[in-house]
Formats: structure tokens, C-alpha cells, sequence
């Protein structure tokens, strides 16, 4: 009996030494496994945007990437990068950079792509490629924030299930958002993902610190936040965020919570030291250019501010329809310049609806306090880090822009992921409700990336949906003349330019001192053959901006091109005299247009000045042939056969065909 006894103890000892028996355990569901629902983040991220792999450079990839000199220089350009504003390698002189609101300096990005530049040359395949990895990453380091802030380091407990729900949900509501399209298939909008990331690493290193005490989560936190300050100045508004979460999942004291900005703290003055050193201390100037500050209006004479009223009402409207891109997503566009947002006043309906919104939106927040903290923190953080795009705190340039809802839209998919698993109490309902929005927003997401494929399809495509938008206007008038030049004379090209000229004149009412656009309207009716139209626009742009440059370039050579038409086409040589005789004036050295004026004046039977013109052309291109022989036949006409014989023979000496093919042979 003893003996029986003891061997019933060993066996009970036994299976007690066993802490992970099989009966006890039950397999993890695949809806619960993490490493399967990174997967699929992942995945979705990278499905959601293979279709941008195969386009091309669009919108501001020109001024950051291919048309950037401290870019294109690769390493070398890096002390370029981080010494100037952003702006500055694009246009290549002091000052121009900083006619965007505030300037720009988010060098971190513009370093990754000057690497990528050095490495793998002008390649938009490659930028996209790392766009779209990017994002799948940055998927997955906010589902291991989510967990870690909701949950904490113990994964065990009764509302596990929901909570995994919650949290998936959650991060595949957010990569397949259709919002987001601008900052994944527009390369440049990398430093919206990079400044998300730095963010989200740091909240993230933050946490880990807090339950470890490991002291590298603290470096590493200062490191990952000031990546994201350097990417773009939005991840300062984090800032507010990481006390806001830790007052609420952590339980902290307000003093407490706000002692977890320390590393943060460390990032930011270093971030702004930096800032300031290369930008100075502006953060958005009063602008008087409709580009720059959409909060003014035109008088017909001059530019005033909007009244308090309007720019309070036509803000609101703006923040307004950030919540009904969140909600339907349609129709989308990459700019919301003046006047996409007409000029709103407070009593327009829609004003009232969207300041009803936001302060219900407001009130919930502090309603759900202490009933529903993943509320309250969503709301909160959307309106945190919208706060610094919205125009309040200080101006930014546009009335508003869909990329800037890239980082606040997680606050808003968090409430809505929220709602569905607290109050629908069925998992297959939940996951049939969550799956037909990700297929509603997947389908969205694929055909607005193929928008994106270039310039021209971009704004031909944008400028219907925002058709009151003067630079959407300006654009898609720019990239159809531009298209239209490289074309075969003929009702295709015809067309194509006369819809150029609609857009460019409808910028023109808009903004009746845009300048781009008036250039691009010359340039336009240049190549429509309509000179006197084409030279029209170019003095009344050259009258708002004597100094605009590119005026200055443009107006010489279609003045020199209508001169050479009405000469030829219309045999109007007193008018083609004149237009010639100007382009001269603007532009003394252009042998054309001097070449083109002593054939005037043989036309005219003024040889000597024909000569003179002829010989000039020859002072600037010794090596000319046909100049020889232009002076040659103008001495034949003014009866000097042996000058005339003189100058043929050096053609000859030049290109032996040169008199068979301009002067008939006796």
C-alpha cells in the first residue's frame, strides 16, 4: 500500500513539473496569432500598391528628387541637403525657397532618396518600391504599438479576442484608407511615412522603456523621434499625444505622464536648434500671394485679407470636409489650392454642420474619459495631430490637403474599429462588417493609385474633380501644352492646345495675378500660331512682374518666330520688321533674330542694313556657310560680283554644297 502510495505521489509530482501539458493549452487561432496578422498587413500594404511599381516621377517628386542638384549629386549632396531648405536644391537661389509658407527643412527624406539617386540613378521604380515596402512596415509598427499601448506586456486575459480584433482591424482599416494614396504612390510623399514612423517607433520605444527600464529604449527613443522631426515638422505634435496615451492606458498622473517627454523633449530642441540655424525662426509669413496664403481675396485692383469671419468660416468648411474624405472617399484629388475651398462665411450651412461636428466630436472625447479611453484617445489624438495642418495654429499655405490627414486618420479608424467590436457582439458579424469596408476602401486605393501614374494623367484627371483650383487649373493647362509641343501639326495637337488655353485662362479668373499661368497661356498660343495672342499675355504678365525671368527668356523668341511667320506666311514685311526689331532690343544676341532682319531688309531693297545685319551674324558664328553665302548674294544684288564671289568661295571652303543648295546655279 505504502509503495502505491508513493508512486501515485510521483506520478502527481510528474505532471505537475509539466507547466504547458497539451490538454491544457488549446491551439491559438490564426485570428489571434500576431506573426499571422503582420503578415497580412503587410501583404495588403504591398497589394494595395504594386500597381504604382510601373509609374513614373508626379507632382513635387521634381523639386525634391529628379530636378534637385544637391539629389542629383547623391552623397556629395548631402551637406547641400541639410545646410539648406528643402526647396532650395530645386530652385537654385536665395529667397525662392522660401515662398512656401514658414520654409521647409525635412532633409531626412530628401537623404534617402540622394542615396537611392547615388546607387541606382533617376529610377522611379526604385523610389516607389521603397514607398510601398515603407508602408507595409510602418503597418506593422503600428500594430506592435497598438498592442503594447492597449495591452501591455501580458497578452493573457478575458478580452483578448477583442482586443486583437480591435487592434487588426484598426491597422488594416488604416493601410488600405484611400486617403493615404497621396503619400504611398507620390514618391515624395515619403516624409509622411517617415515622419509617422519616427513617431510611432518612438511612442513605441517609449512604452518598452516603461516596462522594462531597460535604458537603450530611451536612446533609441530620442534617435527614432528626431528621424521623424527631420522627415517633417508634423511629429511634433506627438508631443501632446505621448502624455495623452500614458494618462490613459498607463493610469499616470498628469505629472507623471508628462515625465515621459524627456527623450522627446531631447529630440525636439535638438530638431529646432537645427531648424532655426538653416530657416531661421519663420513659421509662416503673411504672404499677399494667392499661392502661398489662400486667405485673400481679390478686389479687382489689389489683394486684401479675408475678414475674421471669412477665414474662420472658409477653415471650418475645410476641417469639415476632411471628415467626409474620412467617410467616403470620393472623389479624390491631390490639391485643394484656391479656390477648390471657395470663400466661406459663417453662416453657410455646411460651416455650421462642420463647428456642430468638431465640438461634438470634442465633447465626446471627454464624455468617454473614463467610460471609453480607446474613444477618447482617438478623437484626441486626431484632433492633436491635425491641430498643426489646420491652418489655426499658424498658416500653411493651402486651405487644405488630403496627405495631411496621414497621420490624424488613425485616430478616427481607432474610434470607428472601437465601436464596431464593442457593440456588435458577434465575431463573424464584426469581421463581415470589417471586411466589406477593406474591399470598399481596397478597390478605391488601387484605382486612385493608377491617377498617379505621371503628371499628365494626374492633373488632367484632378483638375475636373477641383476645376475652381487655380494651380490644378495652371498644372493641367502646363502639362498639355507641353504635351501638345512634341506633337505633329494637326487637329490632335489643335485640340489638345485649345483645351490648355480653357484651363489656363479659367486660372486666370481665379487668380487674375498668376503669373505661371500667364506665362503658360503665352507659351500656349505660341504654339497654337496665335503670336498676337501669345505676345498679349507676356506684356501683361511682364507689366504685374517686370522682373519675372522667364518671361524675359520666352518673350524674344516668339517675338523672333511671329516675325519670321508674317514674313513668310503672310508676306507682311513691315510687321514682321517690327516684331523682329523688338526681339532684338529684348535680346541683342540672338543670331536669328538678327539673320531673320537682314533678310527683311534685302526683301526691302535696303542692302547696306541687310549687310550690316548679315556681317554681324557672322562676327558671332565665323564657321557659317550659309551667312557667307548671304553676304555673297547680297553683294551679287548690290552689283559687286567680286565681293559676291569672295564670300561664296569661303562657303564652299565650309561645306561644299552650300551654294547648290542656296543659290541657284547659273
Amino acid at each position: 500500500m505504502s509503495k502505491s502510495k508513493k508512486t501515485k505521489k510521483n506520478l502527481s509530482s510528474t505532471k505537475g513539473d509539466n507547466k504547458t501539458p497539451k490538454t491544457s493549452t488549446p491551439k491559438t487561432s490564426p485570428l489571434l496569432d500576431a506573426k499571422w496578422h503582420k503578415i497580412l498587413i503587410f501583404a495588403l500594404a504591398f497589394g494595395l500598391y504594386a500597381n504604382t511599381l510601373g509609374h513614373g516621377y508626379a507632382q513635387d517628386d521634381a523639386i525634391v528628387i529628379y530636378d534637385n542638384m544637391f539629389t542629383q549629386e547623391g552623397l556629395s549632396g548631402f551637406p547641400g541637403i541639410l545646410s539648406k531648405d528643402t526647396f532650395y536644391g530645386f530652385f537654385k537661389e536665395e529667397g525662392k525657397a522660401n515662398l512656401v509658407a514658414g520654409g521647409r527643412y525635412r532633409p531626412f527624406t530628401q537623404l534617402m532618396f540622394a542615396l537611392e539617386w547615388q546607387l541606382f540613378g533617376k529610377s522611379p521604380f526604385v523610389g516607389h518600391l521603397i514607398n510601398v515596402l515603407l508602408y507595409g512596415l510602418l503597418g506593422i509598427v503600428l500594430y506592435n504599438l497598438l498592442q503594447l499601448l492597449l495591452r501591455g506586456p501580458n497578452r493573457q486575459g478575458q478580452k483578448e479576442r477583442g482586443l486583437s480584433m480591435l487592434i487588426l482591424l484598426t491597422t488594416l482599416f488604416f493601410i488600405a484608407h484611400p486617403i493615404h494614396t497621396e503619400a504611398v504612390a507620390n514618391i515624395k510623399g515619403r516624409d509622411e511615412i517617415m515622419t509617422m514612423m519616427g513617431a510611432l517607433l518612438a511612442f513605441w520605444t517609449s512604452l518598452k522603456y516603461y516596462h522594462t527600464k531597460h535604458k537603450k529604449w530611451l536612446l533609441l527613443t530620442i534617435l527614432w523621434f528626431f528621424m521623424g522631426l527631420m522627415s517633417k515638422e508634423n511629429a511634433i505634435t506627438f508631443l501632446a499625444v505621448i502624455p495623452l496615451g500614458y494618462l490613459l492606458f498607463k493610469r499616470q498622473a498628469i505629472a507623471k505622464s508628462l515625465s515621459h517627454l524627456v527623450p522627446f523633449a531631447l529630440s525636439t530642441v535638438a530638431f529646432l536648434a537645427i531648424r532655426f540655424s538653416v530657416l531661421g525662426a519663420d513659421f509662416g509669413s503673411k504672404s499677399m500671394e494667392l499661392m502661398n496664403n489662400p486667405f485673400i481675396k481679390w478686389t479687382g485692383t489689389t489683394w486684401v485679407p479675408f475678414s475674421g469671419g471669412e477665414k474662420m468660416a472658409t477653415i471650418l468648411f475645410s476641417l469639415g470636409k476632411y471628415i467626409g474624405l474620412m467617410i467616403f472617399p470620393h472623389p479624390l484629388s491631390h490639391d485643394y489650392y484656391p479656390r477648390a475651398v471657395e470663400i466661406m462665411q459663417m453662416g453657410n450651412w455646411q460651416v455650421i454642420g462642420s463647428l456642430l461636428l468638431h465640438l461634438a466630436m470634442l465633447s465626446a472625447a471627454f464624455y468617454f474619459w473614463k467610460k471609453d479611453k480607446v474613444i477618447t484617445f482617438g478623437l484626441l489624438y486626431y484632433f492633436i495631430t491635425l491641430s498643426i495642418v489646420s491652418n489655426i495654429v499658424f498658416p500653411i499655405g493651402t486651405c487644405m490637403s488630403e496627405r495631411f490627414l496621414f497621420m490624424p486618420s488613425l485616430g478616427l479608424l481607432l474610434v470607428v474599429a472601437r465601436l464596431m467590436t464593442k457593440h456588435i457582439h458577434n465575431t463573424k458579424a464584426i469581421w463581415g462588417l470589417g471586411g466589406l469596408l477593406l474591399v470598399l476602401m481596397s478597390l478605391k486605393t488601387v484605382t486612385r493609385n493608377m491617377v498617379w501614374k505621371n503628371d499628365h494623367t494626374l492633373f488632367t484627371t484632378d483638375v475636373k474633380t477641383n476645376p475652381r483650383s487655380a494651380k490644378l487649373l495652371n498644372a493641367a493647362g502646363g502639362t498639355l501644352t507641353t504635351t501638345a509641343s512634341k506633337l505633329a501639326e494637326g487637329p490632335k495637337k489643335t485640340a489638345m492646345l485649345n483645351q490648355a488655353i480653357g484651363y489656363l485662362n479659367e486660372a486666370i479668373k481665379v487668380h487674375p495675378t498668376y503669373r505661371n499661368a500667364f506665362l503658360l497661356l503665352g507659351n500656349a498660343h505660341y504654339y497654337n500660331k496665335n503670336y498676337e495672342a501669345s505676345i498679349e499675355k507676356l506684356d501683361q504678365v511682364l507689366k504685374l512682374y517686370p522682373d519675372f525671368r522667364d518671361a524675359q527668356k520666352n518673350l524674344p523668341i516668339i517675338l523672333r518666330d511671329a516675325g519670321k511667320y508674317y514674313g513668310q506666311q503672310q508676306q507682311n514685311i513691315a510687321k514682321s520688321e517690327n516684331l523682329l526689331l523688338r526681339s532684338k532690343q529684348l535680346d541683342p544676341n540672338d543670331q536669328e533674330t538678327i539673320r531673320l532682319l537682314g533678310i527683311v531688309n534685302g526683301i526691302k531693297g535696303d542692302l547696306p542694313t541687310a549687310l550690316k545685319y548679315f556681317q554681324d551674324v557672322l562676327a558671332m558664328d565665323p564657321d557659317n556657310a550659309s551667312t557667307y553665302v548671304n553676304i555673297g548674294t547680297t553683294y551679287q544684288n548690290m552689283g559687286d560680283k567680286a565681293k559676291a564671289r569672295e564670300y561664296y568661295d569661303k562657303a564652299v571652303a565650309i561645306d561644299p554644297q552650300a551654294l547648290n543648295i542656296l543659290v541657284p546655279k547659273n
